[in-house]
């Protein structure tokens, strides 16, 4: 891993700009915006994607595999934190003295002084950057915008547009969301995460209140969140809106029904209205609150917004339906953390109806794994019918000795509601034997979870009559 050096210099002018680790969500929908702008891009990637053959579409010159020569022309690199320092073009571009910058430096020189609002939190940034993006386009705005996952009704995780506003989902989990010159913050929750970062739980705390403080126009914050109400506590800014299911919000989801995709009433100064979004969940009538209170903010009426937002149809890998097999229905989802980890879970059990909910998770990270197993153990026992562990994704750490699924497993209060399978096929095999009609599959991580879903599937369409394993 490479920790973003914001002291760099950002160039002034970029002509041809190679990314390092293109075929990332957030990469990729940089790289597209720079092609956008006329700039000549090139990248690479460990593995062959749809978005590097997309990119290759769009005109980009892209590699498979790491190499020195990959660099060609290129006058300035960008390159993700999740690459290794011994990485070829990384080290060339270093020697040659190119300008070589973080992702986040990227996007910093992309908004160029345009009006921004970022959105920041431990969970469900995505999903409220989608909503506040679809939102201003029902409105007839046309804002640019760079989302950590593609918006499913757009078919794209960023784009460029003609007005003066810019919507980004700002990462936290390495700091650089404060690199940012930010005019509207939304801070949907602040669960402390990242600790290999932060290092403490008070450091995180206290990025999350210098990010809120230094928003030049207003401050979108939940009110149901406790790690969020611990950083509004240490706020002096002048223009504080909340938002949730507290009866003090600014504005407040009441009245809410889960059956099917979530229905609420918004609540703002007096007026309420009575939205259907398309998305399950109580979490995202919770995200949608919050992304109308973004509207609001930004000056349109609360009636207008509170419609806009209901047009939204979901992201990619945010309980996303990929299949159904001898009527079982797998769904993936980016849930990596605890929190998330309970909210998708929690929505797939709305309309589940009589199904169980089958989860295959993958935990991201051996620090995170380490340090958050008994909470990952909790929750899924709590909220999947039975869970099967995979082993972890350790993305950009080195293993720590010790840390594996089975470090979550182990925990569980009951040993049969869990099993780890290490061996891909033989998750997706074993999966497929308890699964029944009726049930949910749903894969749980950040990682490349998503790609055991065709083994899933297959093994369904193999396998005989359900047994009935894991009842």
């Amino acid at each position: 891993m490479i920790r973003p050096d914001l002291s760099l210099p950002i160039p002034e002018r970029i002509e041809a700009a190679h990314f390092i680790g293109i075929g990332g969500s957030g990469m990729s929908g940089l790289a597209r915006m720079f092609l956008e702008r006329g700039i000549r891009v090139s990248g690479s990637d460990r593995a062959d994607s749809k978005a590097l053959r997309d990119l290759e579409a769009l005109g980009a010159r892209v590699h498979v595999g790491h190499d020195a020569a990959n660099l060609g022309d290129a006058d300035t690199v960008i390159h993700t934190g999740a690459i290794w320092p011994e990485n070829p073009e990384f080290v060339t571009a270093k020697e040659r003295g190119l300008p070589v910058i973080h992702r986040s430096q990227a996007l910093y020189w992309l908004i160029g002084g345009r009006r921004l609002v970022s959105v920041a939190g431990a969970h469900g940034k995505t999903t409220s950057t989608g909503m506040i993006v679809t939102a201003l386009q029902a409105l007839g705005e046309e804002p640019t915008f760079v989302n950590g996952g593609v918006i499913a009704q757009l078919g794209v995780s960023s784009a460029t547009g003609s007005d003066e506003l810019f919507v980004i989902e700002a990462d936290e989990s390495d700091g650089t969301f404060l690199l940012y010159d930010t005019a509207i913050a939304l801070i949907t929750n602040v669960d402390p995460d990242h600790l290999d970062h932060y290092g403490t739980d008070e450091a995180f705390y206290a990025a999350f209140a210098r990010f809120a403080q230094e928003a030049r126009e207003a401050v979108v914050i939940s009110a149901d969140d406790a790690g969020a109400q611990r950083v509004r506590a240490q706020l002096s800014h002048r223009n504080v809106v909340s938002f949730g299911l507290d009866p003090d919000a600014d504005v407040r989801v009441a009245e809410v029904r889960t059956d099917g995709p979530v229905s609420c009433t918004l609540t703002y100064r007096g007026d309420e209205v009575r939205v259907q979004l398309q998305v399950a969940g109580v979490h995202n009538a919770v995200n949608a609150a919050g992304a109308v209170a973004v509207l609001v903010t930004l000056g349109t009426p609360f009636a207008d917004a509170a419609q806009a937002v209901t047009g939204f149809t979901g992201t990619v890998r945010r309980f996303e339906l990929h299949g159904v097999e001898r009527g079982v229905s797998v769904f993936d989802d980016y849930a990596h953390h605890p929190t998330e980890v309970a909210a998708a879970l929690a929505a797939a059990r709305t309309v589940v109806g009589d199904g169980r909910i089958i989860a295959i998770q993958q935990p991201h990270t051996y620090s995170r794994t380490q340090h958050m197993a008994q909470e990952f153990a909790d929750v899924l026992e709590a909220y999947a019918d039975h869970t099967v562990m995979l082993d972890v994704y350790g993305a950009r750490e080195d293993p720590i000795p010790g840390v594996t699924g089975e470090t979550v497993s182990s925990r569980f209060a009951d040993p049969d509601h869990v099993h780890f399978v290490p061996d891909w096929q033989q998750a997706a095999d074993y999966t497929a034997s308890i699964a029944r009609p009726g049930d949910f599959v749903v894969t749980l991580g950040c990682g490349n979870v998503y790609l055991i879903i065709p083994q899933v599937l297959a093994a369904l369409a193999e396998a005989g009559p359900a047994g009935g394993a894991g009842e």
